[in-house]
């Protein structure tokens, strides 16, 4: 089990240079790139980022190839420690964690359809990115299921179906049961499924290494071991102050999402609340257990619960599997979501013998009170920017937000959808999310169970 890091909402301290979680990714990512090394002394800049994960790495190079300003992206542990390397691996057309059948009553027709298009330009620009920028990151072919975990569930897929077609003109499949243990994988609370004809999965490490290189390769400099310990405005400028040396920049990122310490960004106080995720990865599956399970898919997978799991075949022929954590990361909790984990991979691959857990981690996911991310100004301070919020459901608009706050700031490309560009929303009662998300949690549990 791998270590954590302390909860964003208390802690003060983002760590300096910390190795890699010993994840799956970790071990079979290969070395990691160059950087510059933690920094060194005083500099200045035009756009400090703070946050080297894929949100921060993206916005440099993007923010390099559209202008000529100097970028230097501060990291305090390695690029892609976050959950930009702990990731469960999948590219969605996701805007946060809103249901689509939701999107009409909630923003109207003309958003909606908005948001929509959003989505799916931001598949299209992590596309973009593993293309253009050639990181082998082990994509995989197209398609994603959603599989329905319980009979009573079809309804629901079917209208979602019709919902997808009507409002948004997009075409998803549905497959019965049959044809789900055909052609995909016979499993355990695989009762049908709604199939996308986009989304694909890939090796997240590999990709935030990738980026890291095509940033530095754009000309930006990348410091790890760097973490920024205050952000003091200095006249027109800011200064960021870190253990080597001081940084002073005419504009900041901040990039650093469920791993955003409350103490450190006054001006996102409240506005977060970071949640644990962890993911089991099984041992390798010989080739009668494939066999029986007809485990012939590569597609993203998750279910229909609200507390969803989502899983997935590795080109290995491991099974990956994750979902919520525990409330905190207390050593018996994480244990007994290890054992809880390996449970449901029984569950759903009953011909998996005796499932191990040869991998287990976790990392912290950031919620949003009106669970969508924000690309958005500080309202106190225009020359700050922030991309956070992705709700477990960044790894595509994660990478899409740090081309569009490049875009923001060199003052070209178009206006985001409203309820993205806004800034974000602060949670009522913030004192008391842990509560209300241990609250939460149990309601979703039992209404997952009934």
């Amino acid at each position: 089990m791998s270590a954590l890091y302390a909860d964003p909402l208390r802690a003060r301290d983002p760590g300096r240079g910390a190795a890699h979680a010993p994840t799956y990714w970790q071990a079979t990512a290969g070395p990691e790139p160059r950087d510059d090394g933690p920094l060194a002394g005083d500099r200045d800049c035009d756009v400090a980022i703070v946050g080297g994960g894929y949100t921060g790495l993206s916005t440099a190079m993007h923010l390099r190839r559209m202008t000529e300003a100097s970028v230097l992206v501060l990291e305090a542990n390695r690029a892609g420690w976050g959950c930009s390397g702990r990731n469960g691996s999948f590219a969605r057309p996701a805007i946060g964690r809103v249901p689509y059948a939701d999107w009409h009553t909630r923003w109207g027709a003309p958003a909606a359809r908005w948001m929509f298009a959003e989505a799916l330009s931001a598949l299209e620009t992590a596309r973009d990115v593993i293309a253009t920028c050639g990181i082998e990151c082990d994509a995989m072919a197209d398609g994603w299921l959603k599989i329905a975990h319980r009979r009573d569930r079809l309804d629901a897929l079917r209208r979602e179906q019709a919902i997808l077609k009507e409002r948004f003109d997009w075409a998803a499949d549905f497959i019965d049961a049959e044809s789900l243990a055909a052609a995909h994988v016979r499993g355990g609370e695989a009762h049908g499924a709604l199939r996308w004809p986009v989304s694909f999965a890939m090796h997240p490490l590999k990709l935030a290494f990738g980026l890291a290189v095509a940033a530095r390769g754009a000309g930006a400099i990348v410091h790890s071991a760097s973490p920024v310990l205050a952000i003091e405005r200095e006249g027109r400028s800011f200064l960021l102050r870190t253990p080597g040396g001081s940084v002073r920049a005419r504009k900041v990122v901040i990039a650093t999402n469920g791993y955003t310490l409350e103490a450190l960004f006054p001006a996102l106080r409240n506005r977060l609340l970071p949640v644990l995720s962890n993911i089991v990865v099984t041992q390798p599956l010989d080739a009668e257990e494939i066999e029986e399970g007809n485990f012939l898919t590569t597609d993203c997978m998750t279910d229909t619960r609200t507390m969803l799991y989502y899983y997935r075949r590795l080109p290995d022929g491991r099974i990956l599997l994750g979902g919520k954590g525990p409330l905190a990361e207390k050593p018996a909790a994480m244990a007994e979501h290890r054992r809880h984990l390996l449970a449901v991979v029984a569950r759903k691959f009953p011909f998996v013998r005796v499932p191990r857990a040869d991998y287990f981690w976790g990392g912290w996911v950031a919620l949003t009170w009106d669970a969508i991310p924000h690309v958005a100004t500080a309202e106190d301070a225009p020359e700050i920017h922030y991309a956070l919020g992705y709700v477990g459901s960044g790894v595509a608009f994660s990478i899409h937000a740090g081309r569009r706050l490049a875009e923001r700031i060199a003052g070209t490309g178009g206006a985001l959808p409203p309820q993205v560009e806004t800034v974000l929303p602060r949670f009522p009662l913030a004192a008391f999310r842990r509560i209300g998300q241990g609250a939460a949690m149990r309601l979703h549990a039992l209404r997952d169970a009934l």
